[in-house]
């Protein structure tokens, strides 16, 4: 036999408080939604209030953001006599305001329009099919290919001045350098 403590078992009275938890039907006459709906004053109270803080808090910001720009005016750097069609806040470039505040030769007047260029041409010559010395028939592969086919060949090995295929000569060489008692492949 089982033996539960008294606390675990199941009495006729807890039994009845579980199913006293579910309510089946219409038990109080209310129904099963809220009678009393919010007042339209209520709402139109909270909506303005809502407004009021809105534009209160637009012009805190403005008058703060107002304050900082007349911070930033007093400590800014008065700008060098020397320069040219100075815009009046130098904080914002103008535009078109490089170009004619700088004298010639301008070396680089667009940075970011030439090294994009620059690296157009440079995939274009390492994508692409052409000619290096037309005369001397020396072509250019696209980078891809050229892996392909060292991998399918490999390395070229250059003779030796000897005579003997490099491969050779680094054999006999490393024969020649090995310790007393140890054979190279080859032998």
């Amino acid at each position: 036999m089982r033996s539960c403590s008294p606390s675990t078992q199941d009495t006729p009275d807890r039994k009845r408080e579980m199913s006293d938890s579910i309510k089946h039907g219409k038990t109080n006459g209310h129904g099963s939604f809220e009678h009393q709906d919010l007042s339209p004053a209520t709402l139109i109270y909270f909506f303005l209030s809502l407004a009021v803080f809105i534009v209160i808090s637009i012009f805190i910001l403005k008058g703060f953001f107002a304050y900082l720009n007349y911070r930033e005016k007093a400590i800014e750097q008065p700008v060098n006599p020397l320069v040219k069609h100075v815009p009046e806040d130098t904080r914002h470039v103008a535009p078109g305001y490089p170009q004619t505040a700088f004298p010639n030769p301008r070396l680089e007047t667009d940075e970011r329009g030439q090294l994009g260029s620059l690296l157009l041409n440079q995939d274009n010559i390492l994508y692409s099919y052409g000619w290096v010395d037309e005369r001397a028939g020396i072509v250019r592969i696209p980078i891809d290919r050229a892996m392909d086919l060292l991998v399918q060949r490999g390395l070229p090995v250059l003779p030796q001045a000897n005579g003997q295929p490099a491969s050779d000569a680094a054999e006999s060489s490393l024969a020649a350098k090995a310790p007393r008692g140890v054979k190279s492949k080859k032998q």
